[in-house]
């Protein structure tokens, strides 16, 4: 049998492993040791250091010949006998599961490897528990250092993840994007145990000129696509009447003063659904003047505050006014008349039907993309609580909120006023109602420790910075206190999963989407045109 190492010492946690002649072992590169009673022990390279039977100090010598003096050292430099004897490296590992002997159980380690045991790299015949998980979303295949193993594909439980909220960390350019496609793509297969609203701020993953979402095989049931401007085919309008803003949807997203928020609620209550267009088109004298006069003990809004909110609210909403005072949404998403009263309703019902609901937010200021996406979450969550209270949130399939730059919205500074939005809110209580959250960022060390633990699967992309690596690190579902060089050495498309729903620690490869793509799209036409009856011939499939 192959032998890539043996075990010359260390303690649990940080077994020391001397690489055999020959082998090149890669930091994350994943060992497998043949335990007593056939089972197998797992244990990851964490370190890589040299080791020598030459004394340090000789070592330097023989070097400053070799580079100060070639011609003592000879044509060929310094030279060993038997040089894999002499010189060699020690890899430091440390444990990640013991499978037993059939494949059928796999549990923490809790013993050593045996002294001067035979390791050997990964195969795919280590990885026979991961067939049949029963798993729905590709997350990847087993990576071991930079070598993947594409027979043991990674797959996650659709509704346990999603339910249990989801943390996508990198930092940019390592794949996040994706990541989010590849799982969204197998969402559209789940057979609709899963709904997503996705607030898609670049663009990207409908796919309008290239290969996305929109290419999947259930697409046309199981997708549904809004866009403020120029929808394609079977695309829809995003268009929200202002009457469907309501005054807490802004907490937690605008920065707005406790002044500024009495000022809204106030308008709300005095004016109702067309509070918003009074604000914009009213006198600001006459509207602080009725506020004053409107009795029932409450008191009237300074002008100068109204004057804050009307202009907060013009360039939040993109809102503007023509000659004749009618509101008019520079990126067409907000409308005064009676367009997009239904949109909201209709989203909603869409997810709870477990479909993909991709926004196109692109065109959209940043709190006016927080804002459409609060709207929407909001509705959706109190649904959820309702179906709950009425006994029918089994039958419900589970709904996901796919956020980017997470900090916006669950960050340490946005929550510190103590006014929470619906994204905390989720992060927080959406379990108990099948509403979870998937959070995509930069900067996980911003967000609060209590949110952090509640995301209980983190797919971990790279990062160089060290503040990210030890936020990760400390929130994590599995110990990965002796990962830190690992996440940091993760290049584009490698990540390290740490999830309960995961027996231990896994370092895939992401598939790379428009192949992954292509593939499956190639495979649907071959099924399909095997089905056709004699005689037919073969239509479109999009």
């Amino acid at each position: 049998m192959r032998t890539d190492g043996q075990v010359v010492g260390g303690q649990f946690g940080d077994v020391i492993v001397r690489q055999k002649a020959g082998t090149v072992l890669e930091i994350g590169d994943m060992l497998v040791s043949d335990e007593e009673g056939g089972s197998i022990l797992i244990s990851q390279v964490f370190s890589l250091q040299y080791g020598s039977q030459i004394q340090e100090g000789m070592r330097q010598m023989m070097s400053g010949v070799d580079m100060e003096q070639p011609e003592l050292a000879g044509a060929g430099g310094a030279q060993f006998y038997e040089p894999g004897f002499v010189n060699y490296v020690l890899a430091r590992t440390k444990p990640l599961a013991r499978v037993a002997g059939d494949g059928s159980a796999v549990s923490n380690p809790k013993a050593l490897p045996g002294f001067f045991n035979n390791l050997r790299l990964i195969s795919k015949d280590d990885l026979g528990f991961l067939d049949g998980g029963g798993g729905d979303i590709l997350v990847g295949h087993i990576r071991s250092g930079t070598k993947v193993i594409r027979e043991a594909a990674v797959r996650l439980p659709a509704e346990d993840v999603f339910s249990h909220h989801v943390l996508i960390p990198a930092t940019t350019g390592r794949g996040k994007s994706n990541l989010v496609k590849t799982m969204m793509w197998h969402v559209l297969g789940s057979g609709n145990r899963v709904g997503a609203l996705v607030l898609d701020a670049h663009d990207e993953y409908y796919g309008r000129h290239e290969t996305g979402l929109k290419d999947h095989p259930e697409a046309r049931r199981n997708l549904a696509y809004y866009t403020p401007a120029d929808p394609p085919p079977g695309a829809h309008r995003l268009t929200i009447n202002l009457r469907q803003i309501m005054p807490e949807h802004f907490e937690g997203i605008v920065d707005l003063s406790a002044a500024q928020l009495d000022a809204i609620r106030l308008c709300r209550i005095t004016y109702g659904e067309e509070w918003i267009a009074r604000v914009m088109t009213e006198m600001l004298e006459s509207l602080s003047m009725e506020g004053a006069e409107a009795g029932g003990g409450r008191s009237g809004i300074s002008r100068s505050t109204l004057s804050v909110v009307r202009r907060k609210l013009r360039l939040m909403l993109g809102l503007t006014t023509d000659e004749e005072g009618n509101i008019i949404s520079r990126h067409a998403v907000f409308d005064a008349t009676t367009h997009g009263m239904g949109t909201v309703k209709t989203i909603v019902e869409q997810i709870g039907q477990g479909r993909v609901v991709v926004l196109d937010t692109s065109r959209l200021s940043n709190e006016a993309e927080l804002l459409v996406g609060n709207i929407i979450a909001t509705r959706l969550f109190e649904d959820y609580k309702v179906a709950k209270a009425t006994g029918d949130l089994g039958r419900r399939p589970v709904a996901a909120v796919v956020i980017e730059e997470a900090p916006r919205v669950i960050g340490s500074d946005v929550l510190v006023s103590g006014n929470e939005n619906i994204y905390a809110t989720i992060a927080k209580e959406g379990r108990k109602f099948r509403v979870g959250l998937v959070a995509i960022t930069q900067l996980s060390s911003v967000i609060p420790k209590a949110i952090l633990a509640n995301m209980n699967t983190k797919i971990i992309l790279g990062n160089e910075m060290k503040q990210e690596r030890d936020a990760l690190i400390a929130s994590a579902s599995q110990d990965l206190s002796a990962d830190d060089r690992n996440i940091a050495s993760l290049d584009k498309g490698e990540a390290i999963i740490t999830s309960i729903f995961v027996p231990f620690a896994m370092p895939i490869k992401i598939p790379e989407f428009k192949e992954m793509a292509r593939e499956a799209i190639a495979g649907s036409g071959e099924r399909r045109e095997r089905v056709l009856p004699p005689g037919a011939t073969g239509v479109k499939m999009f």
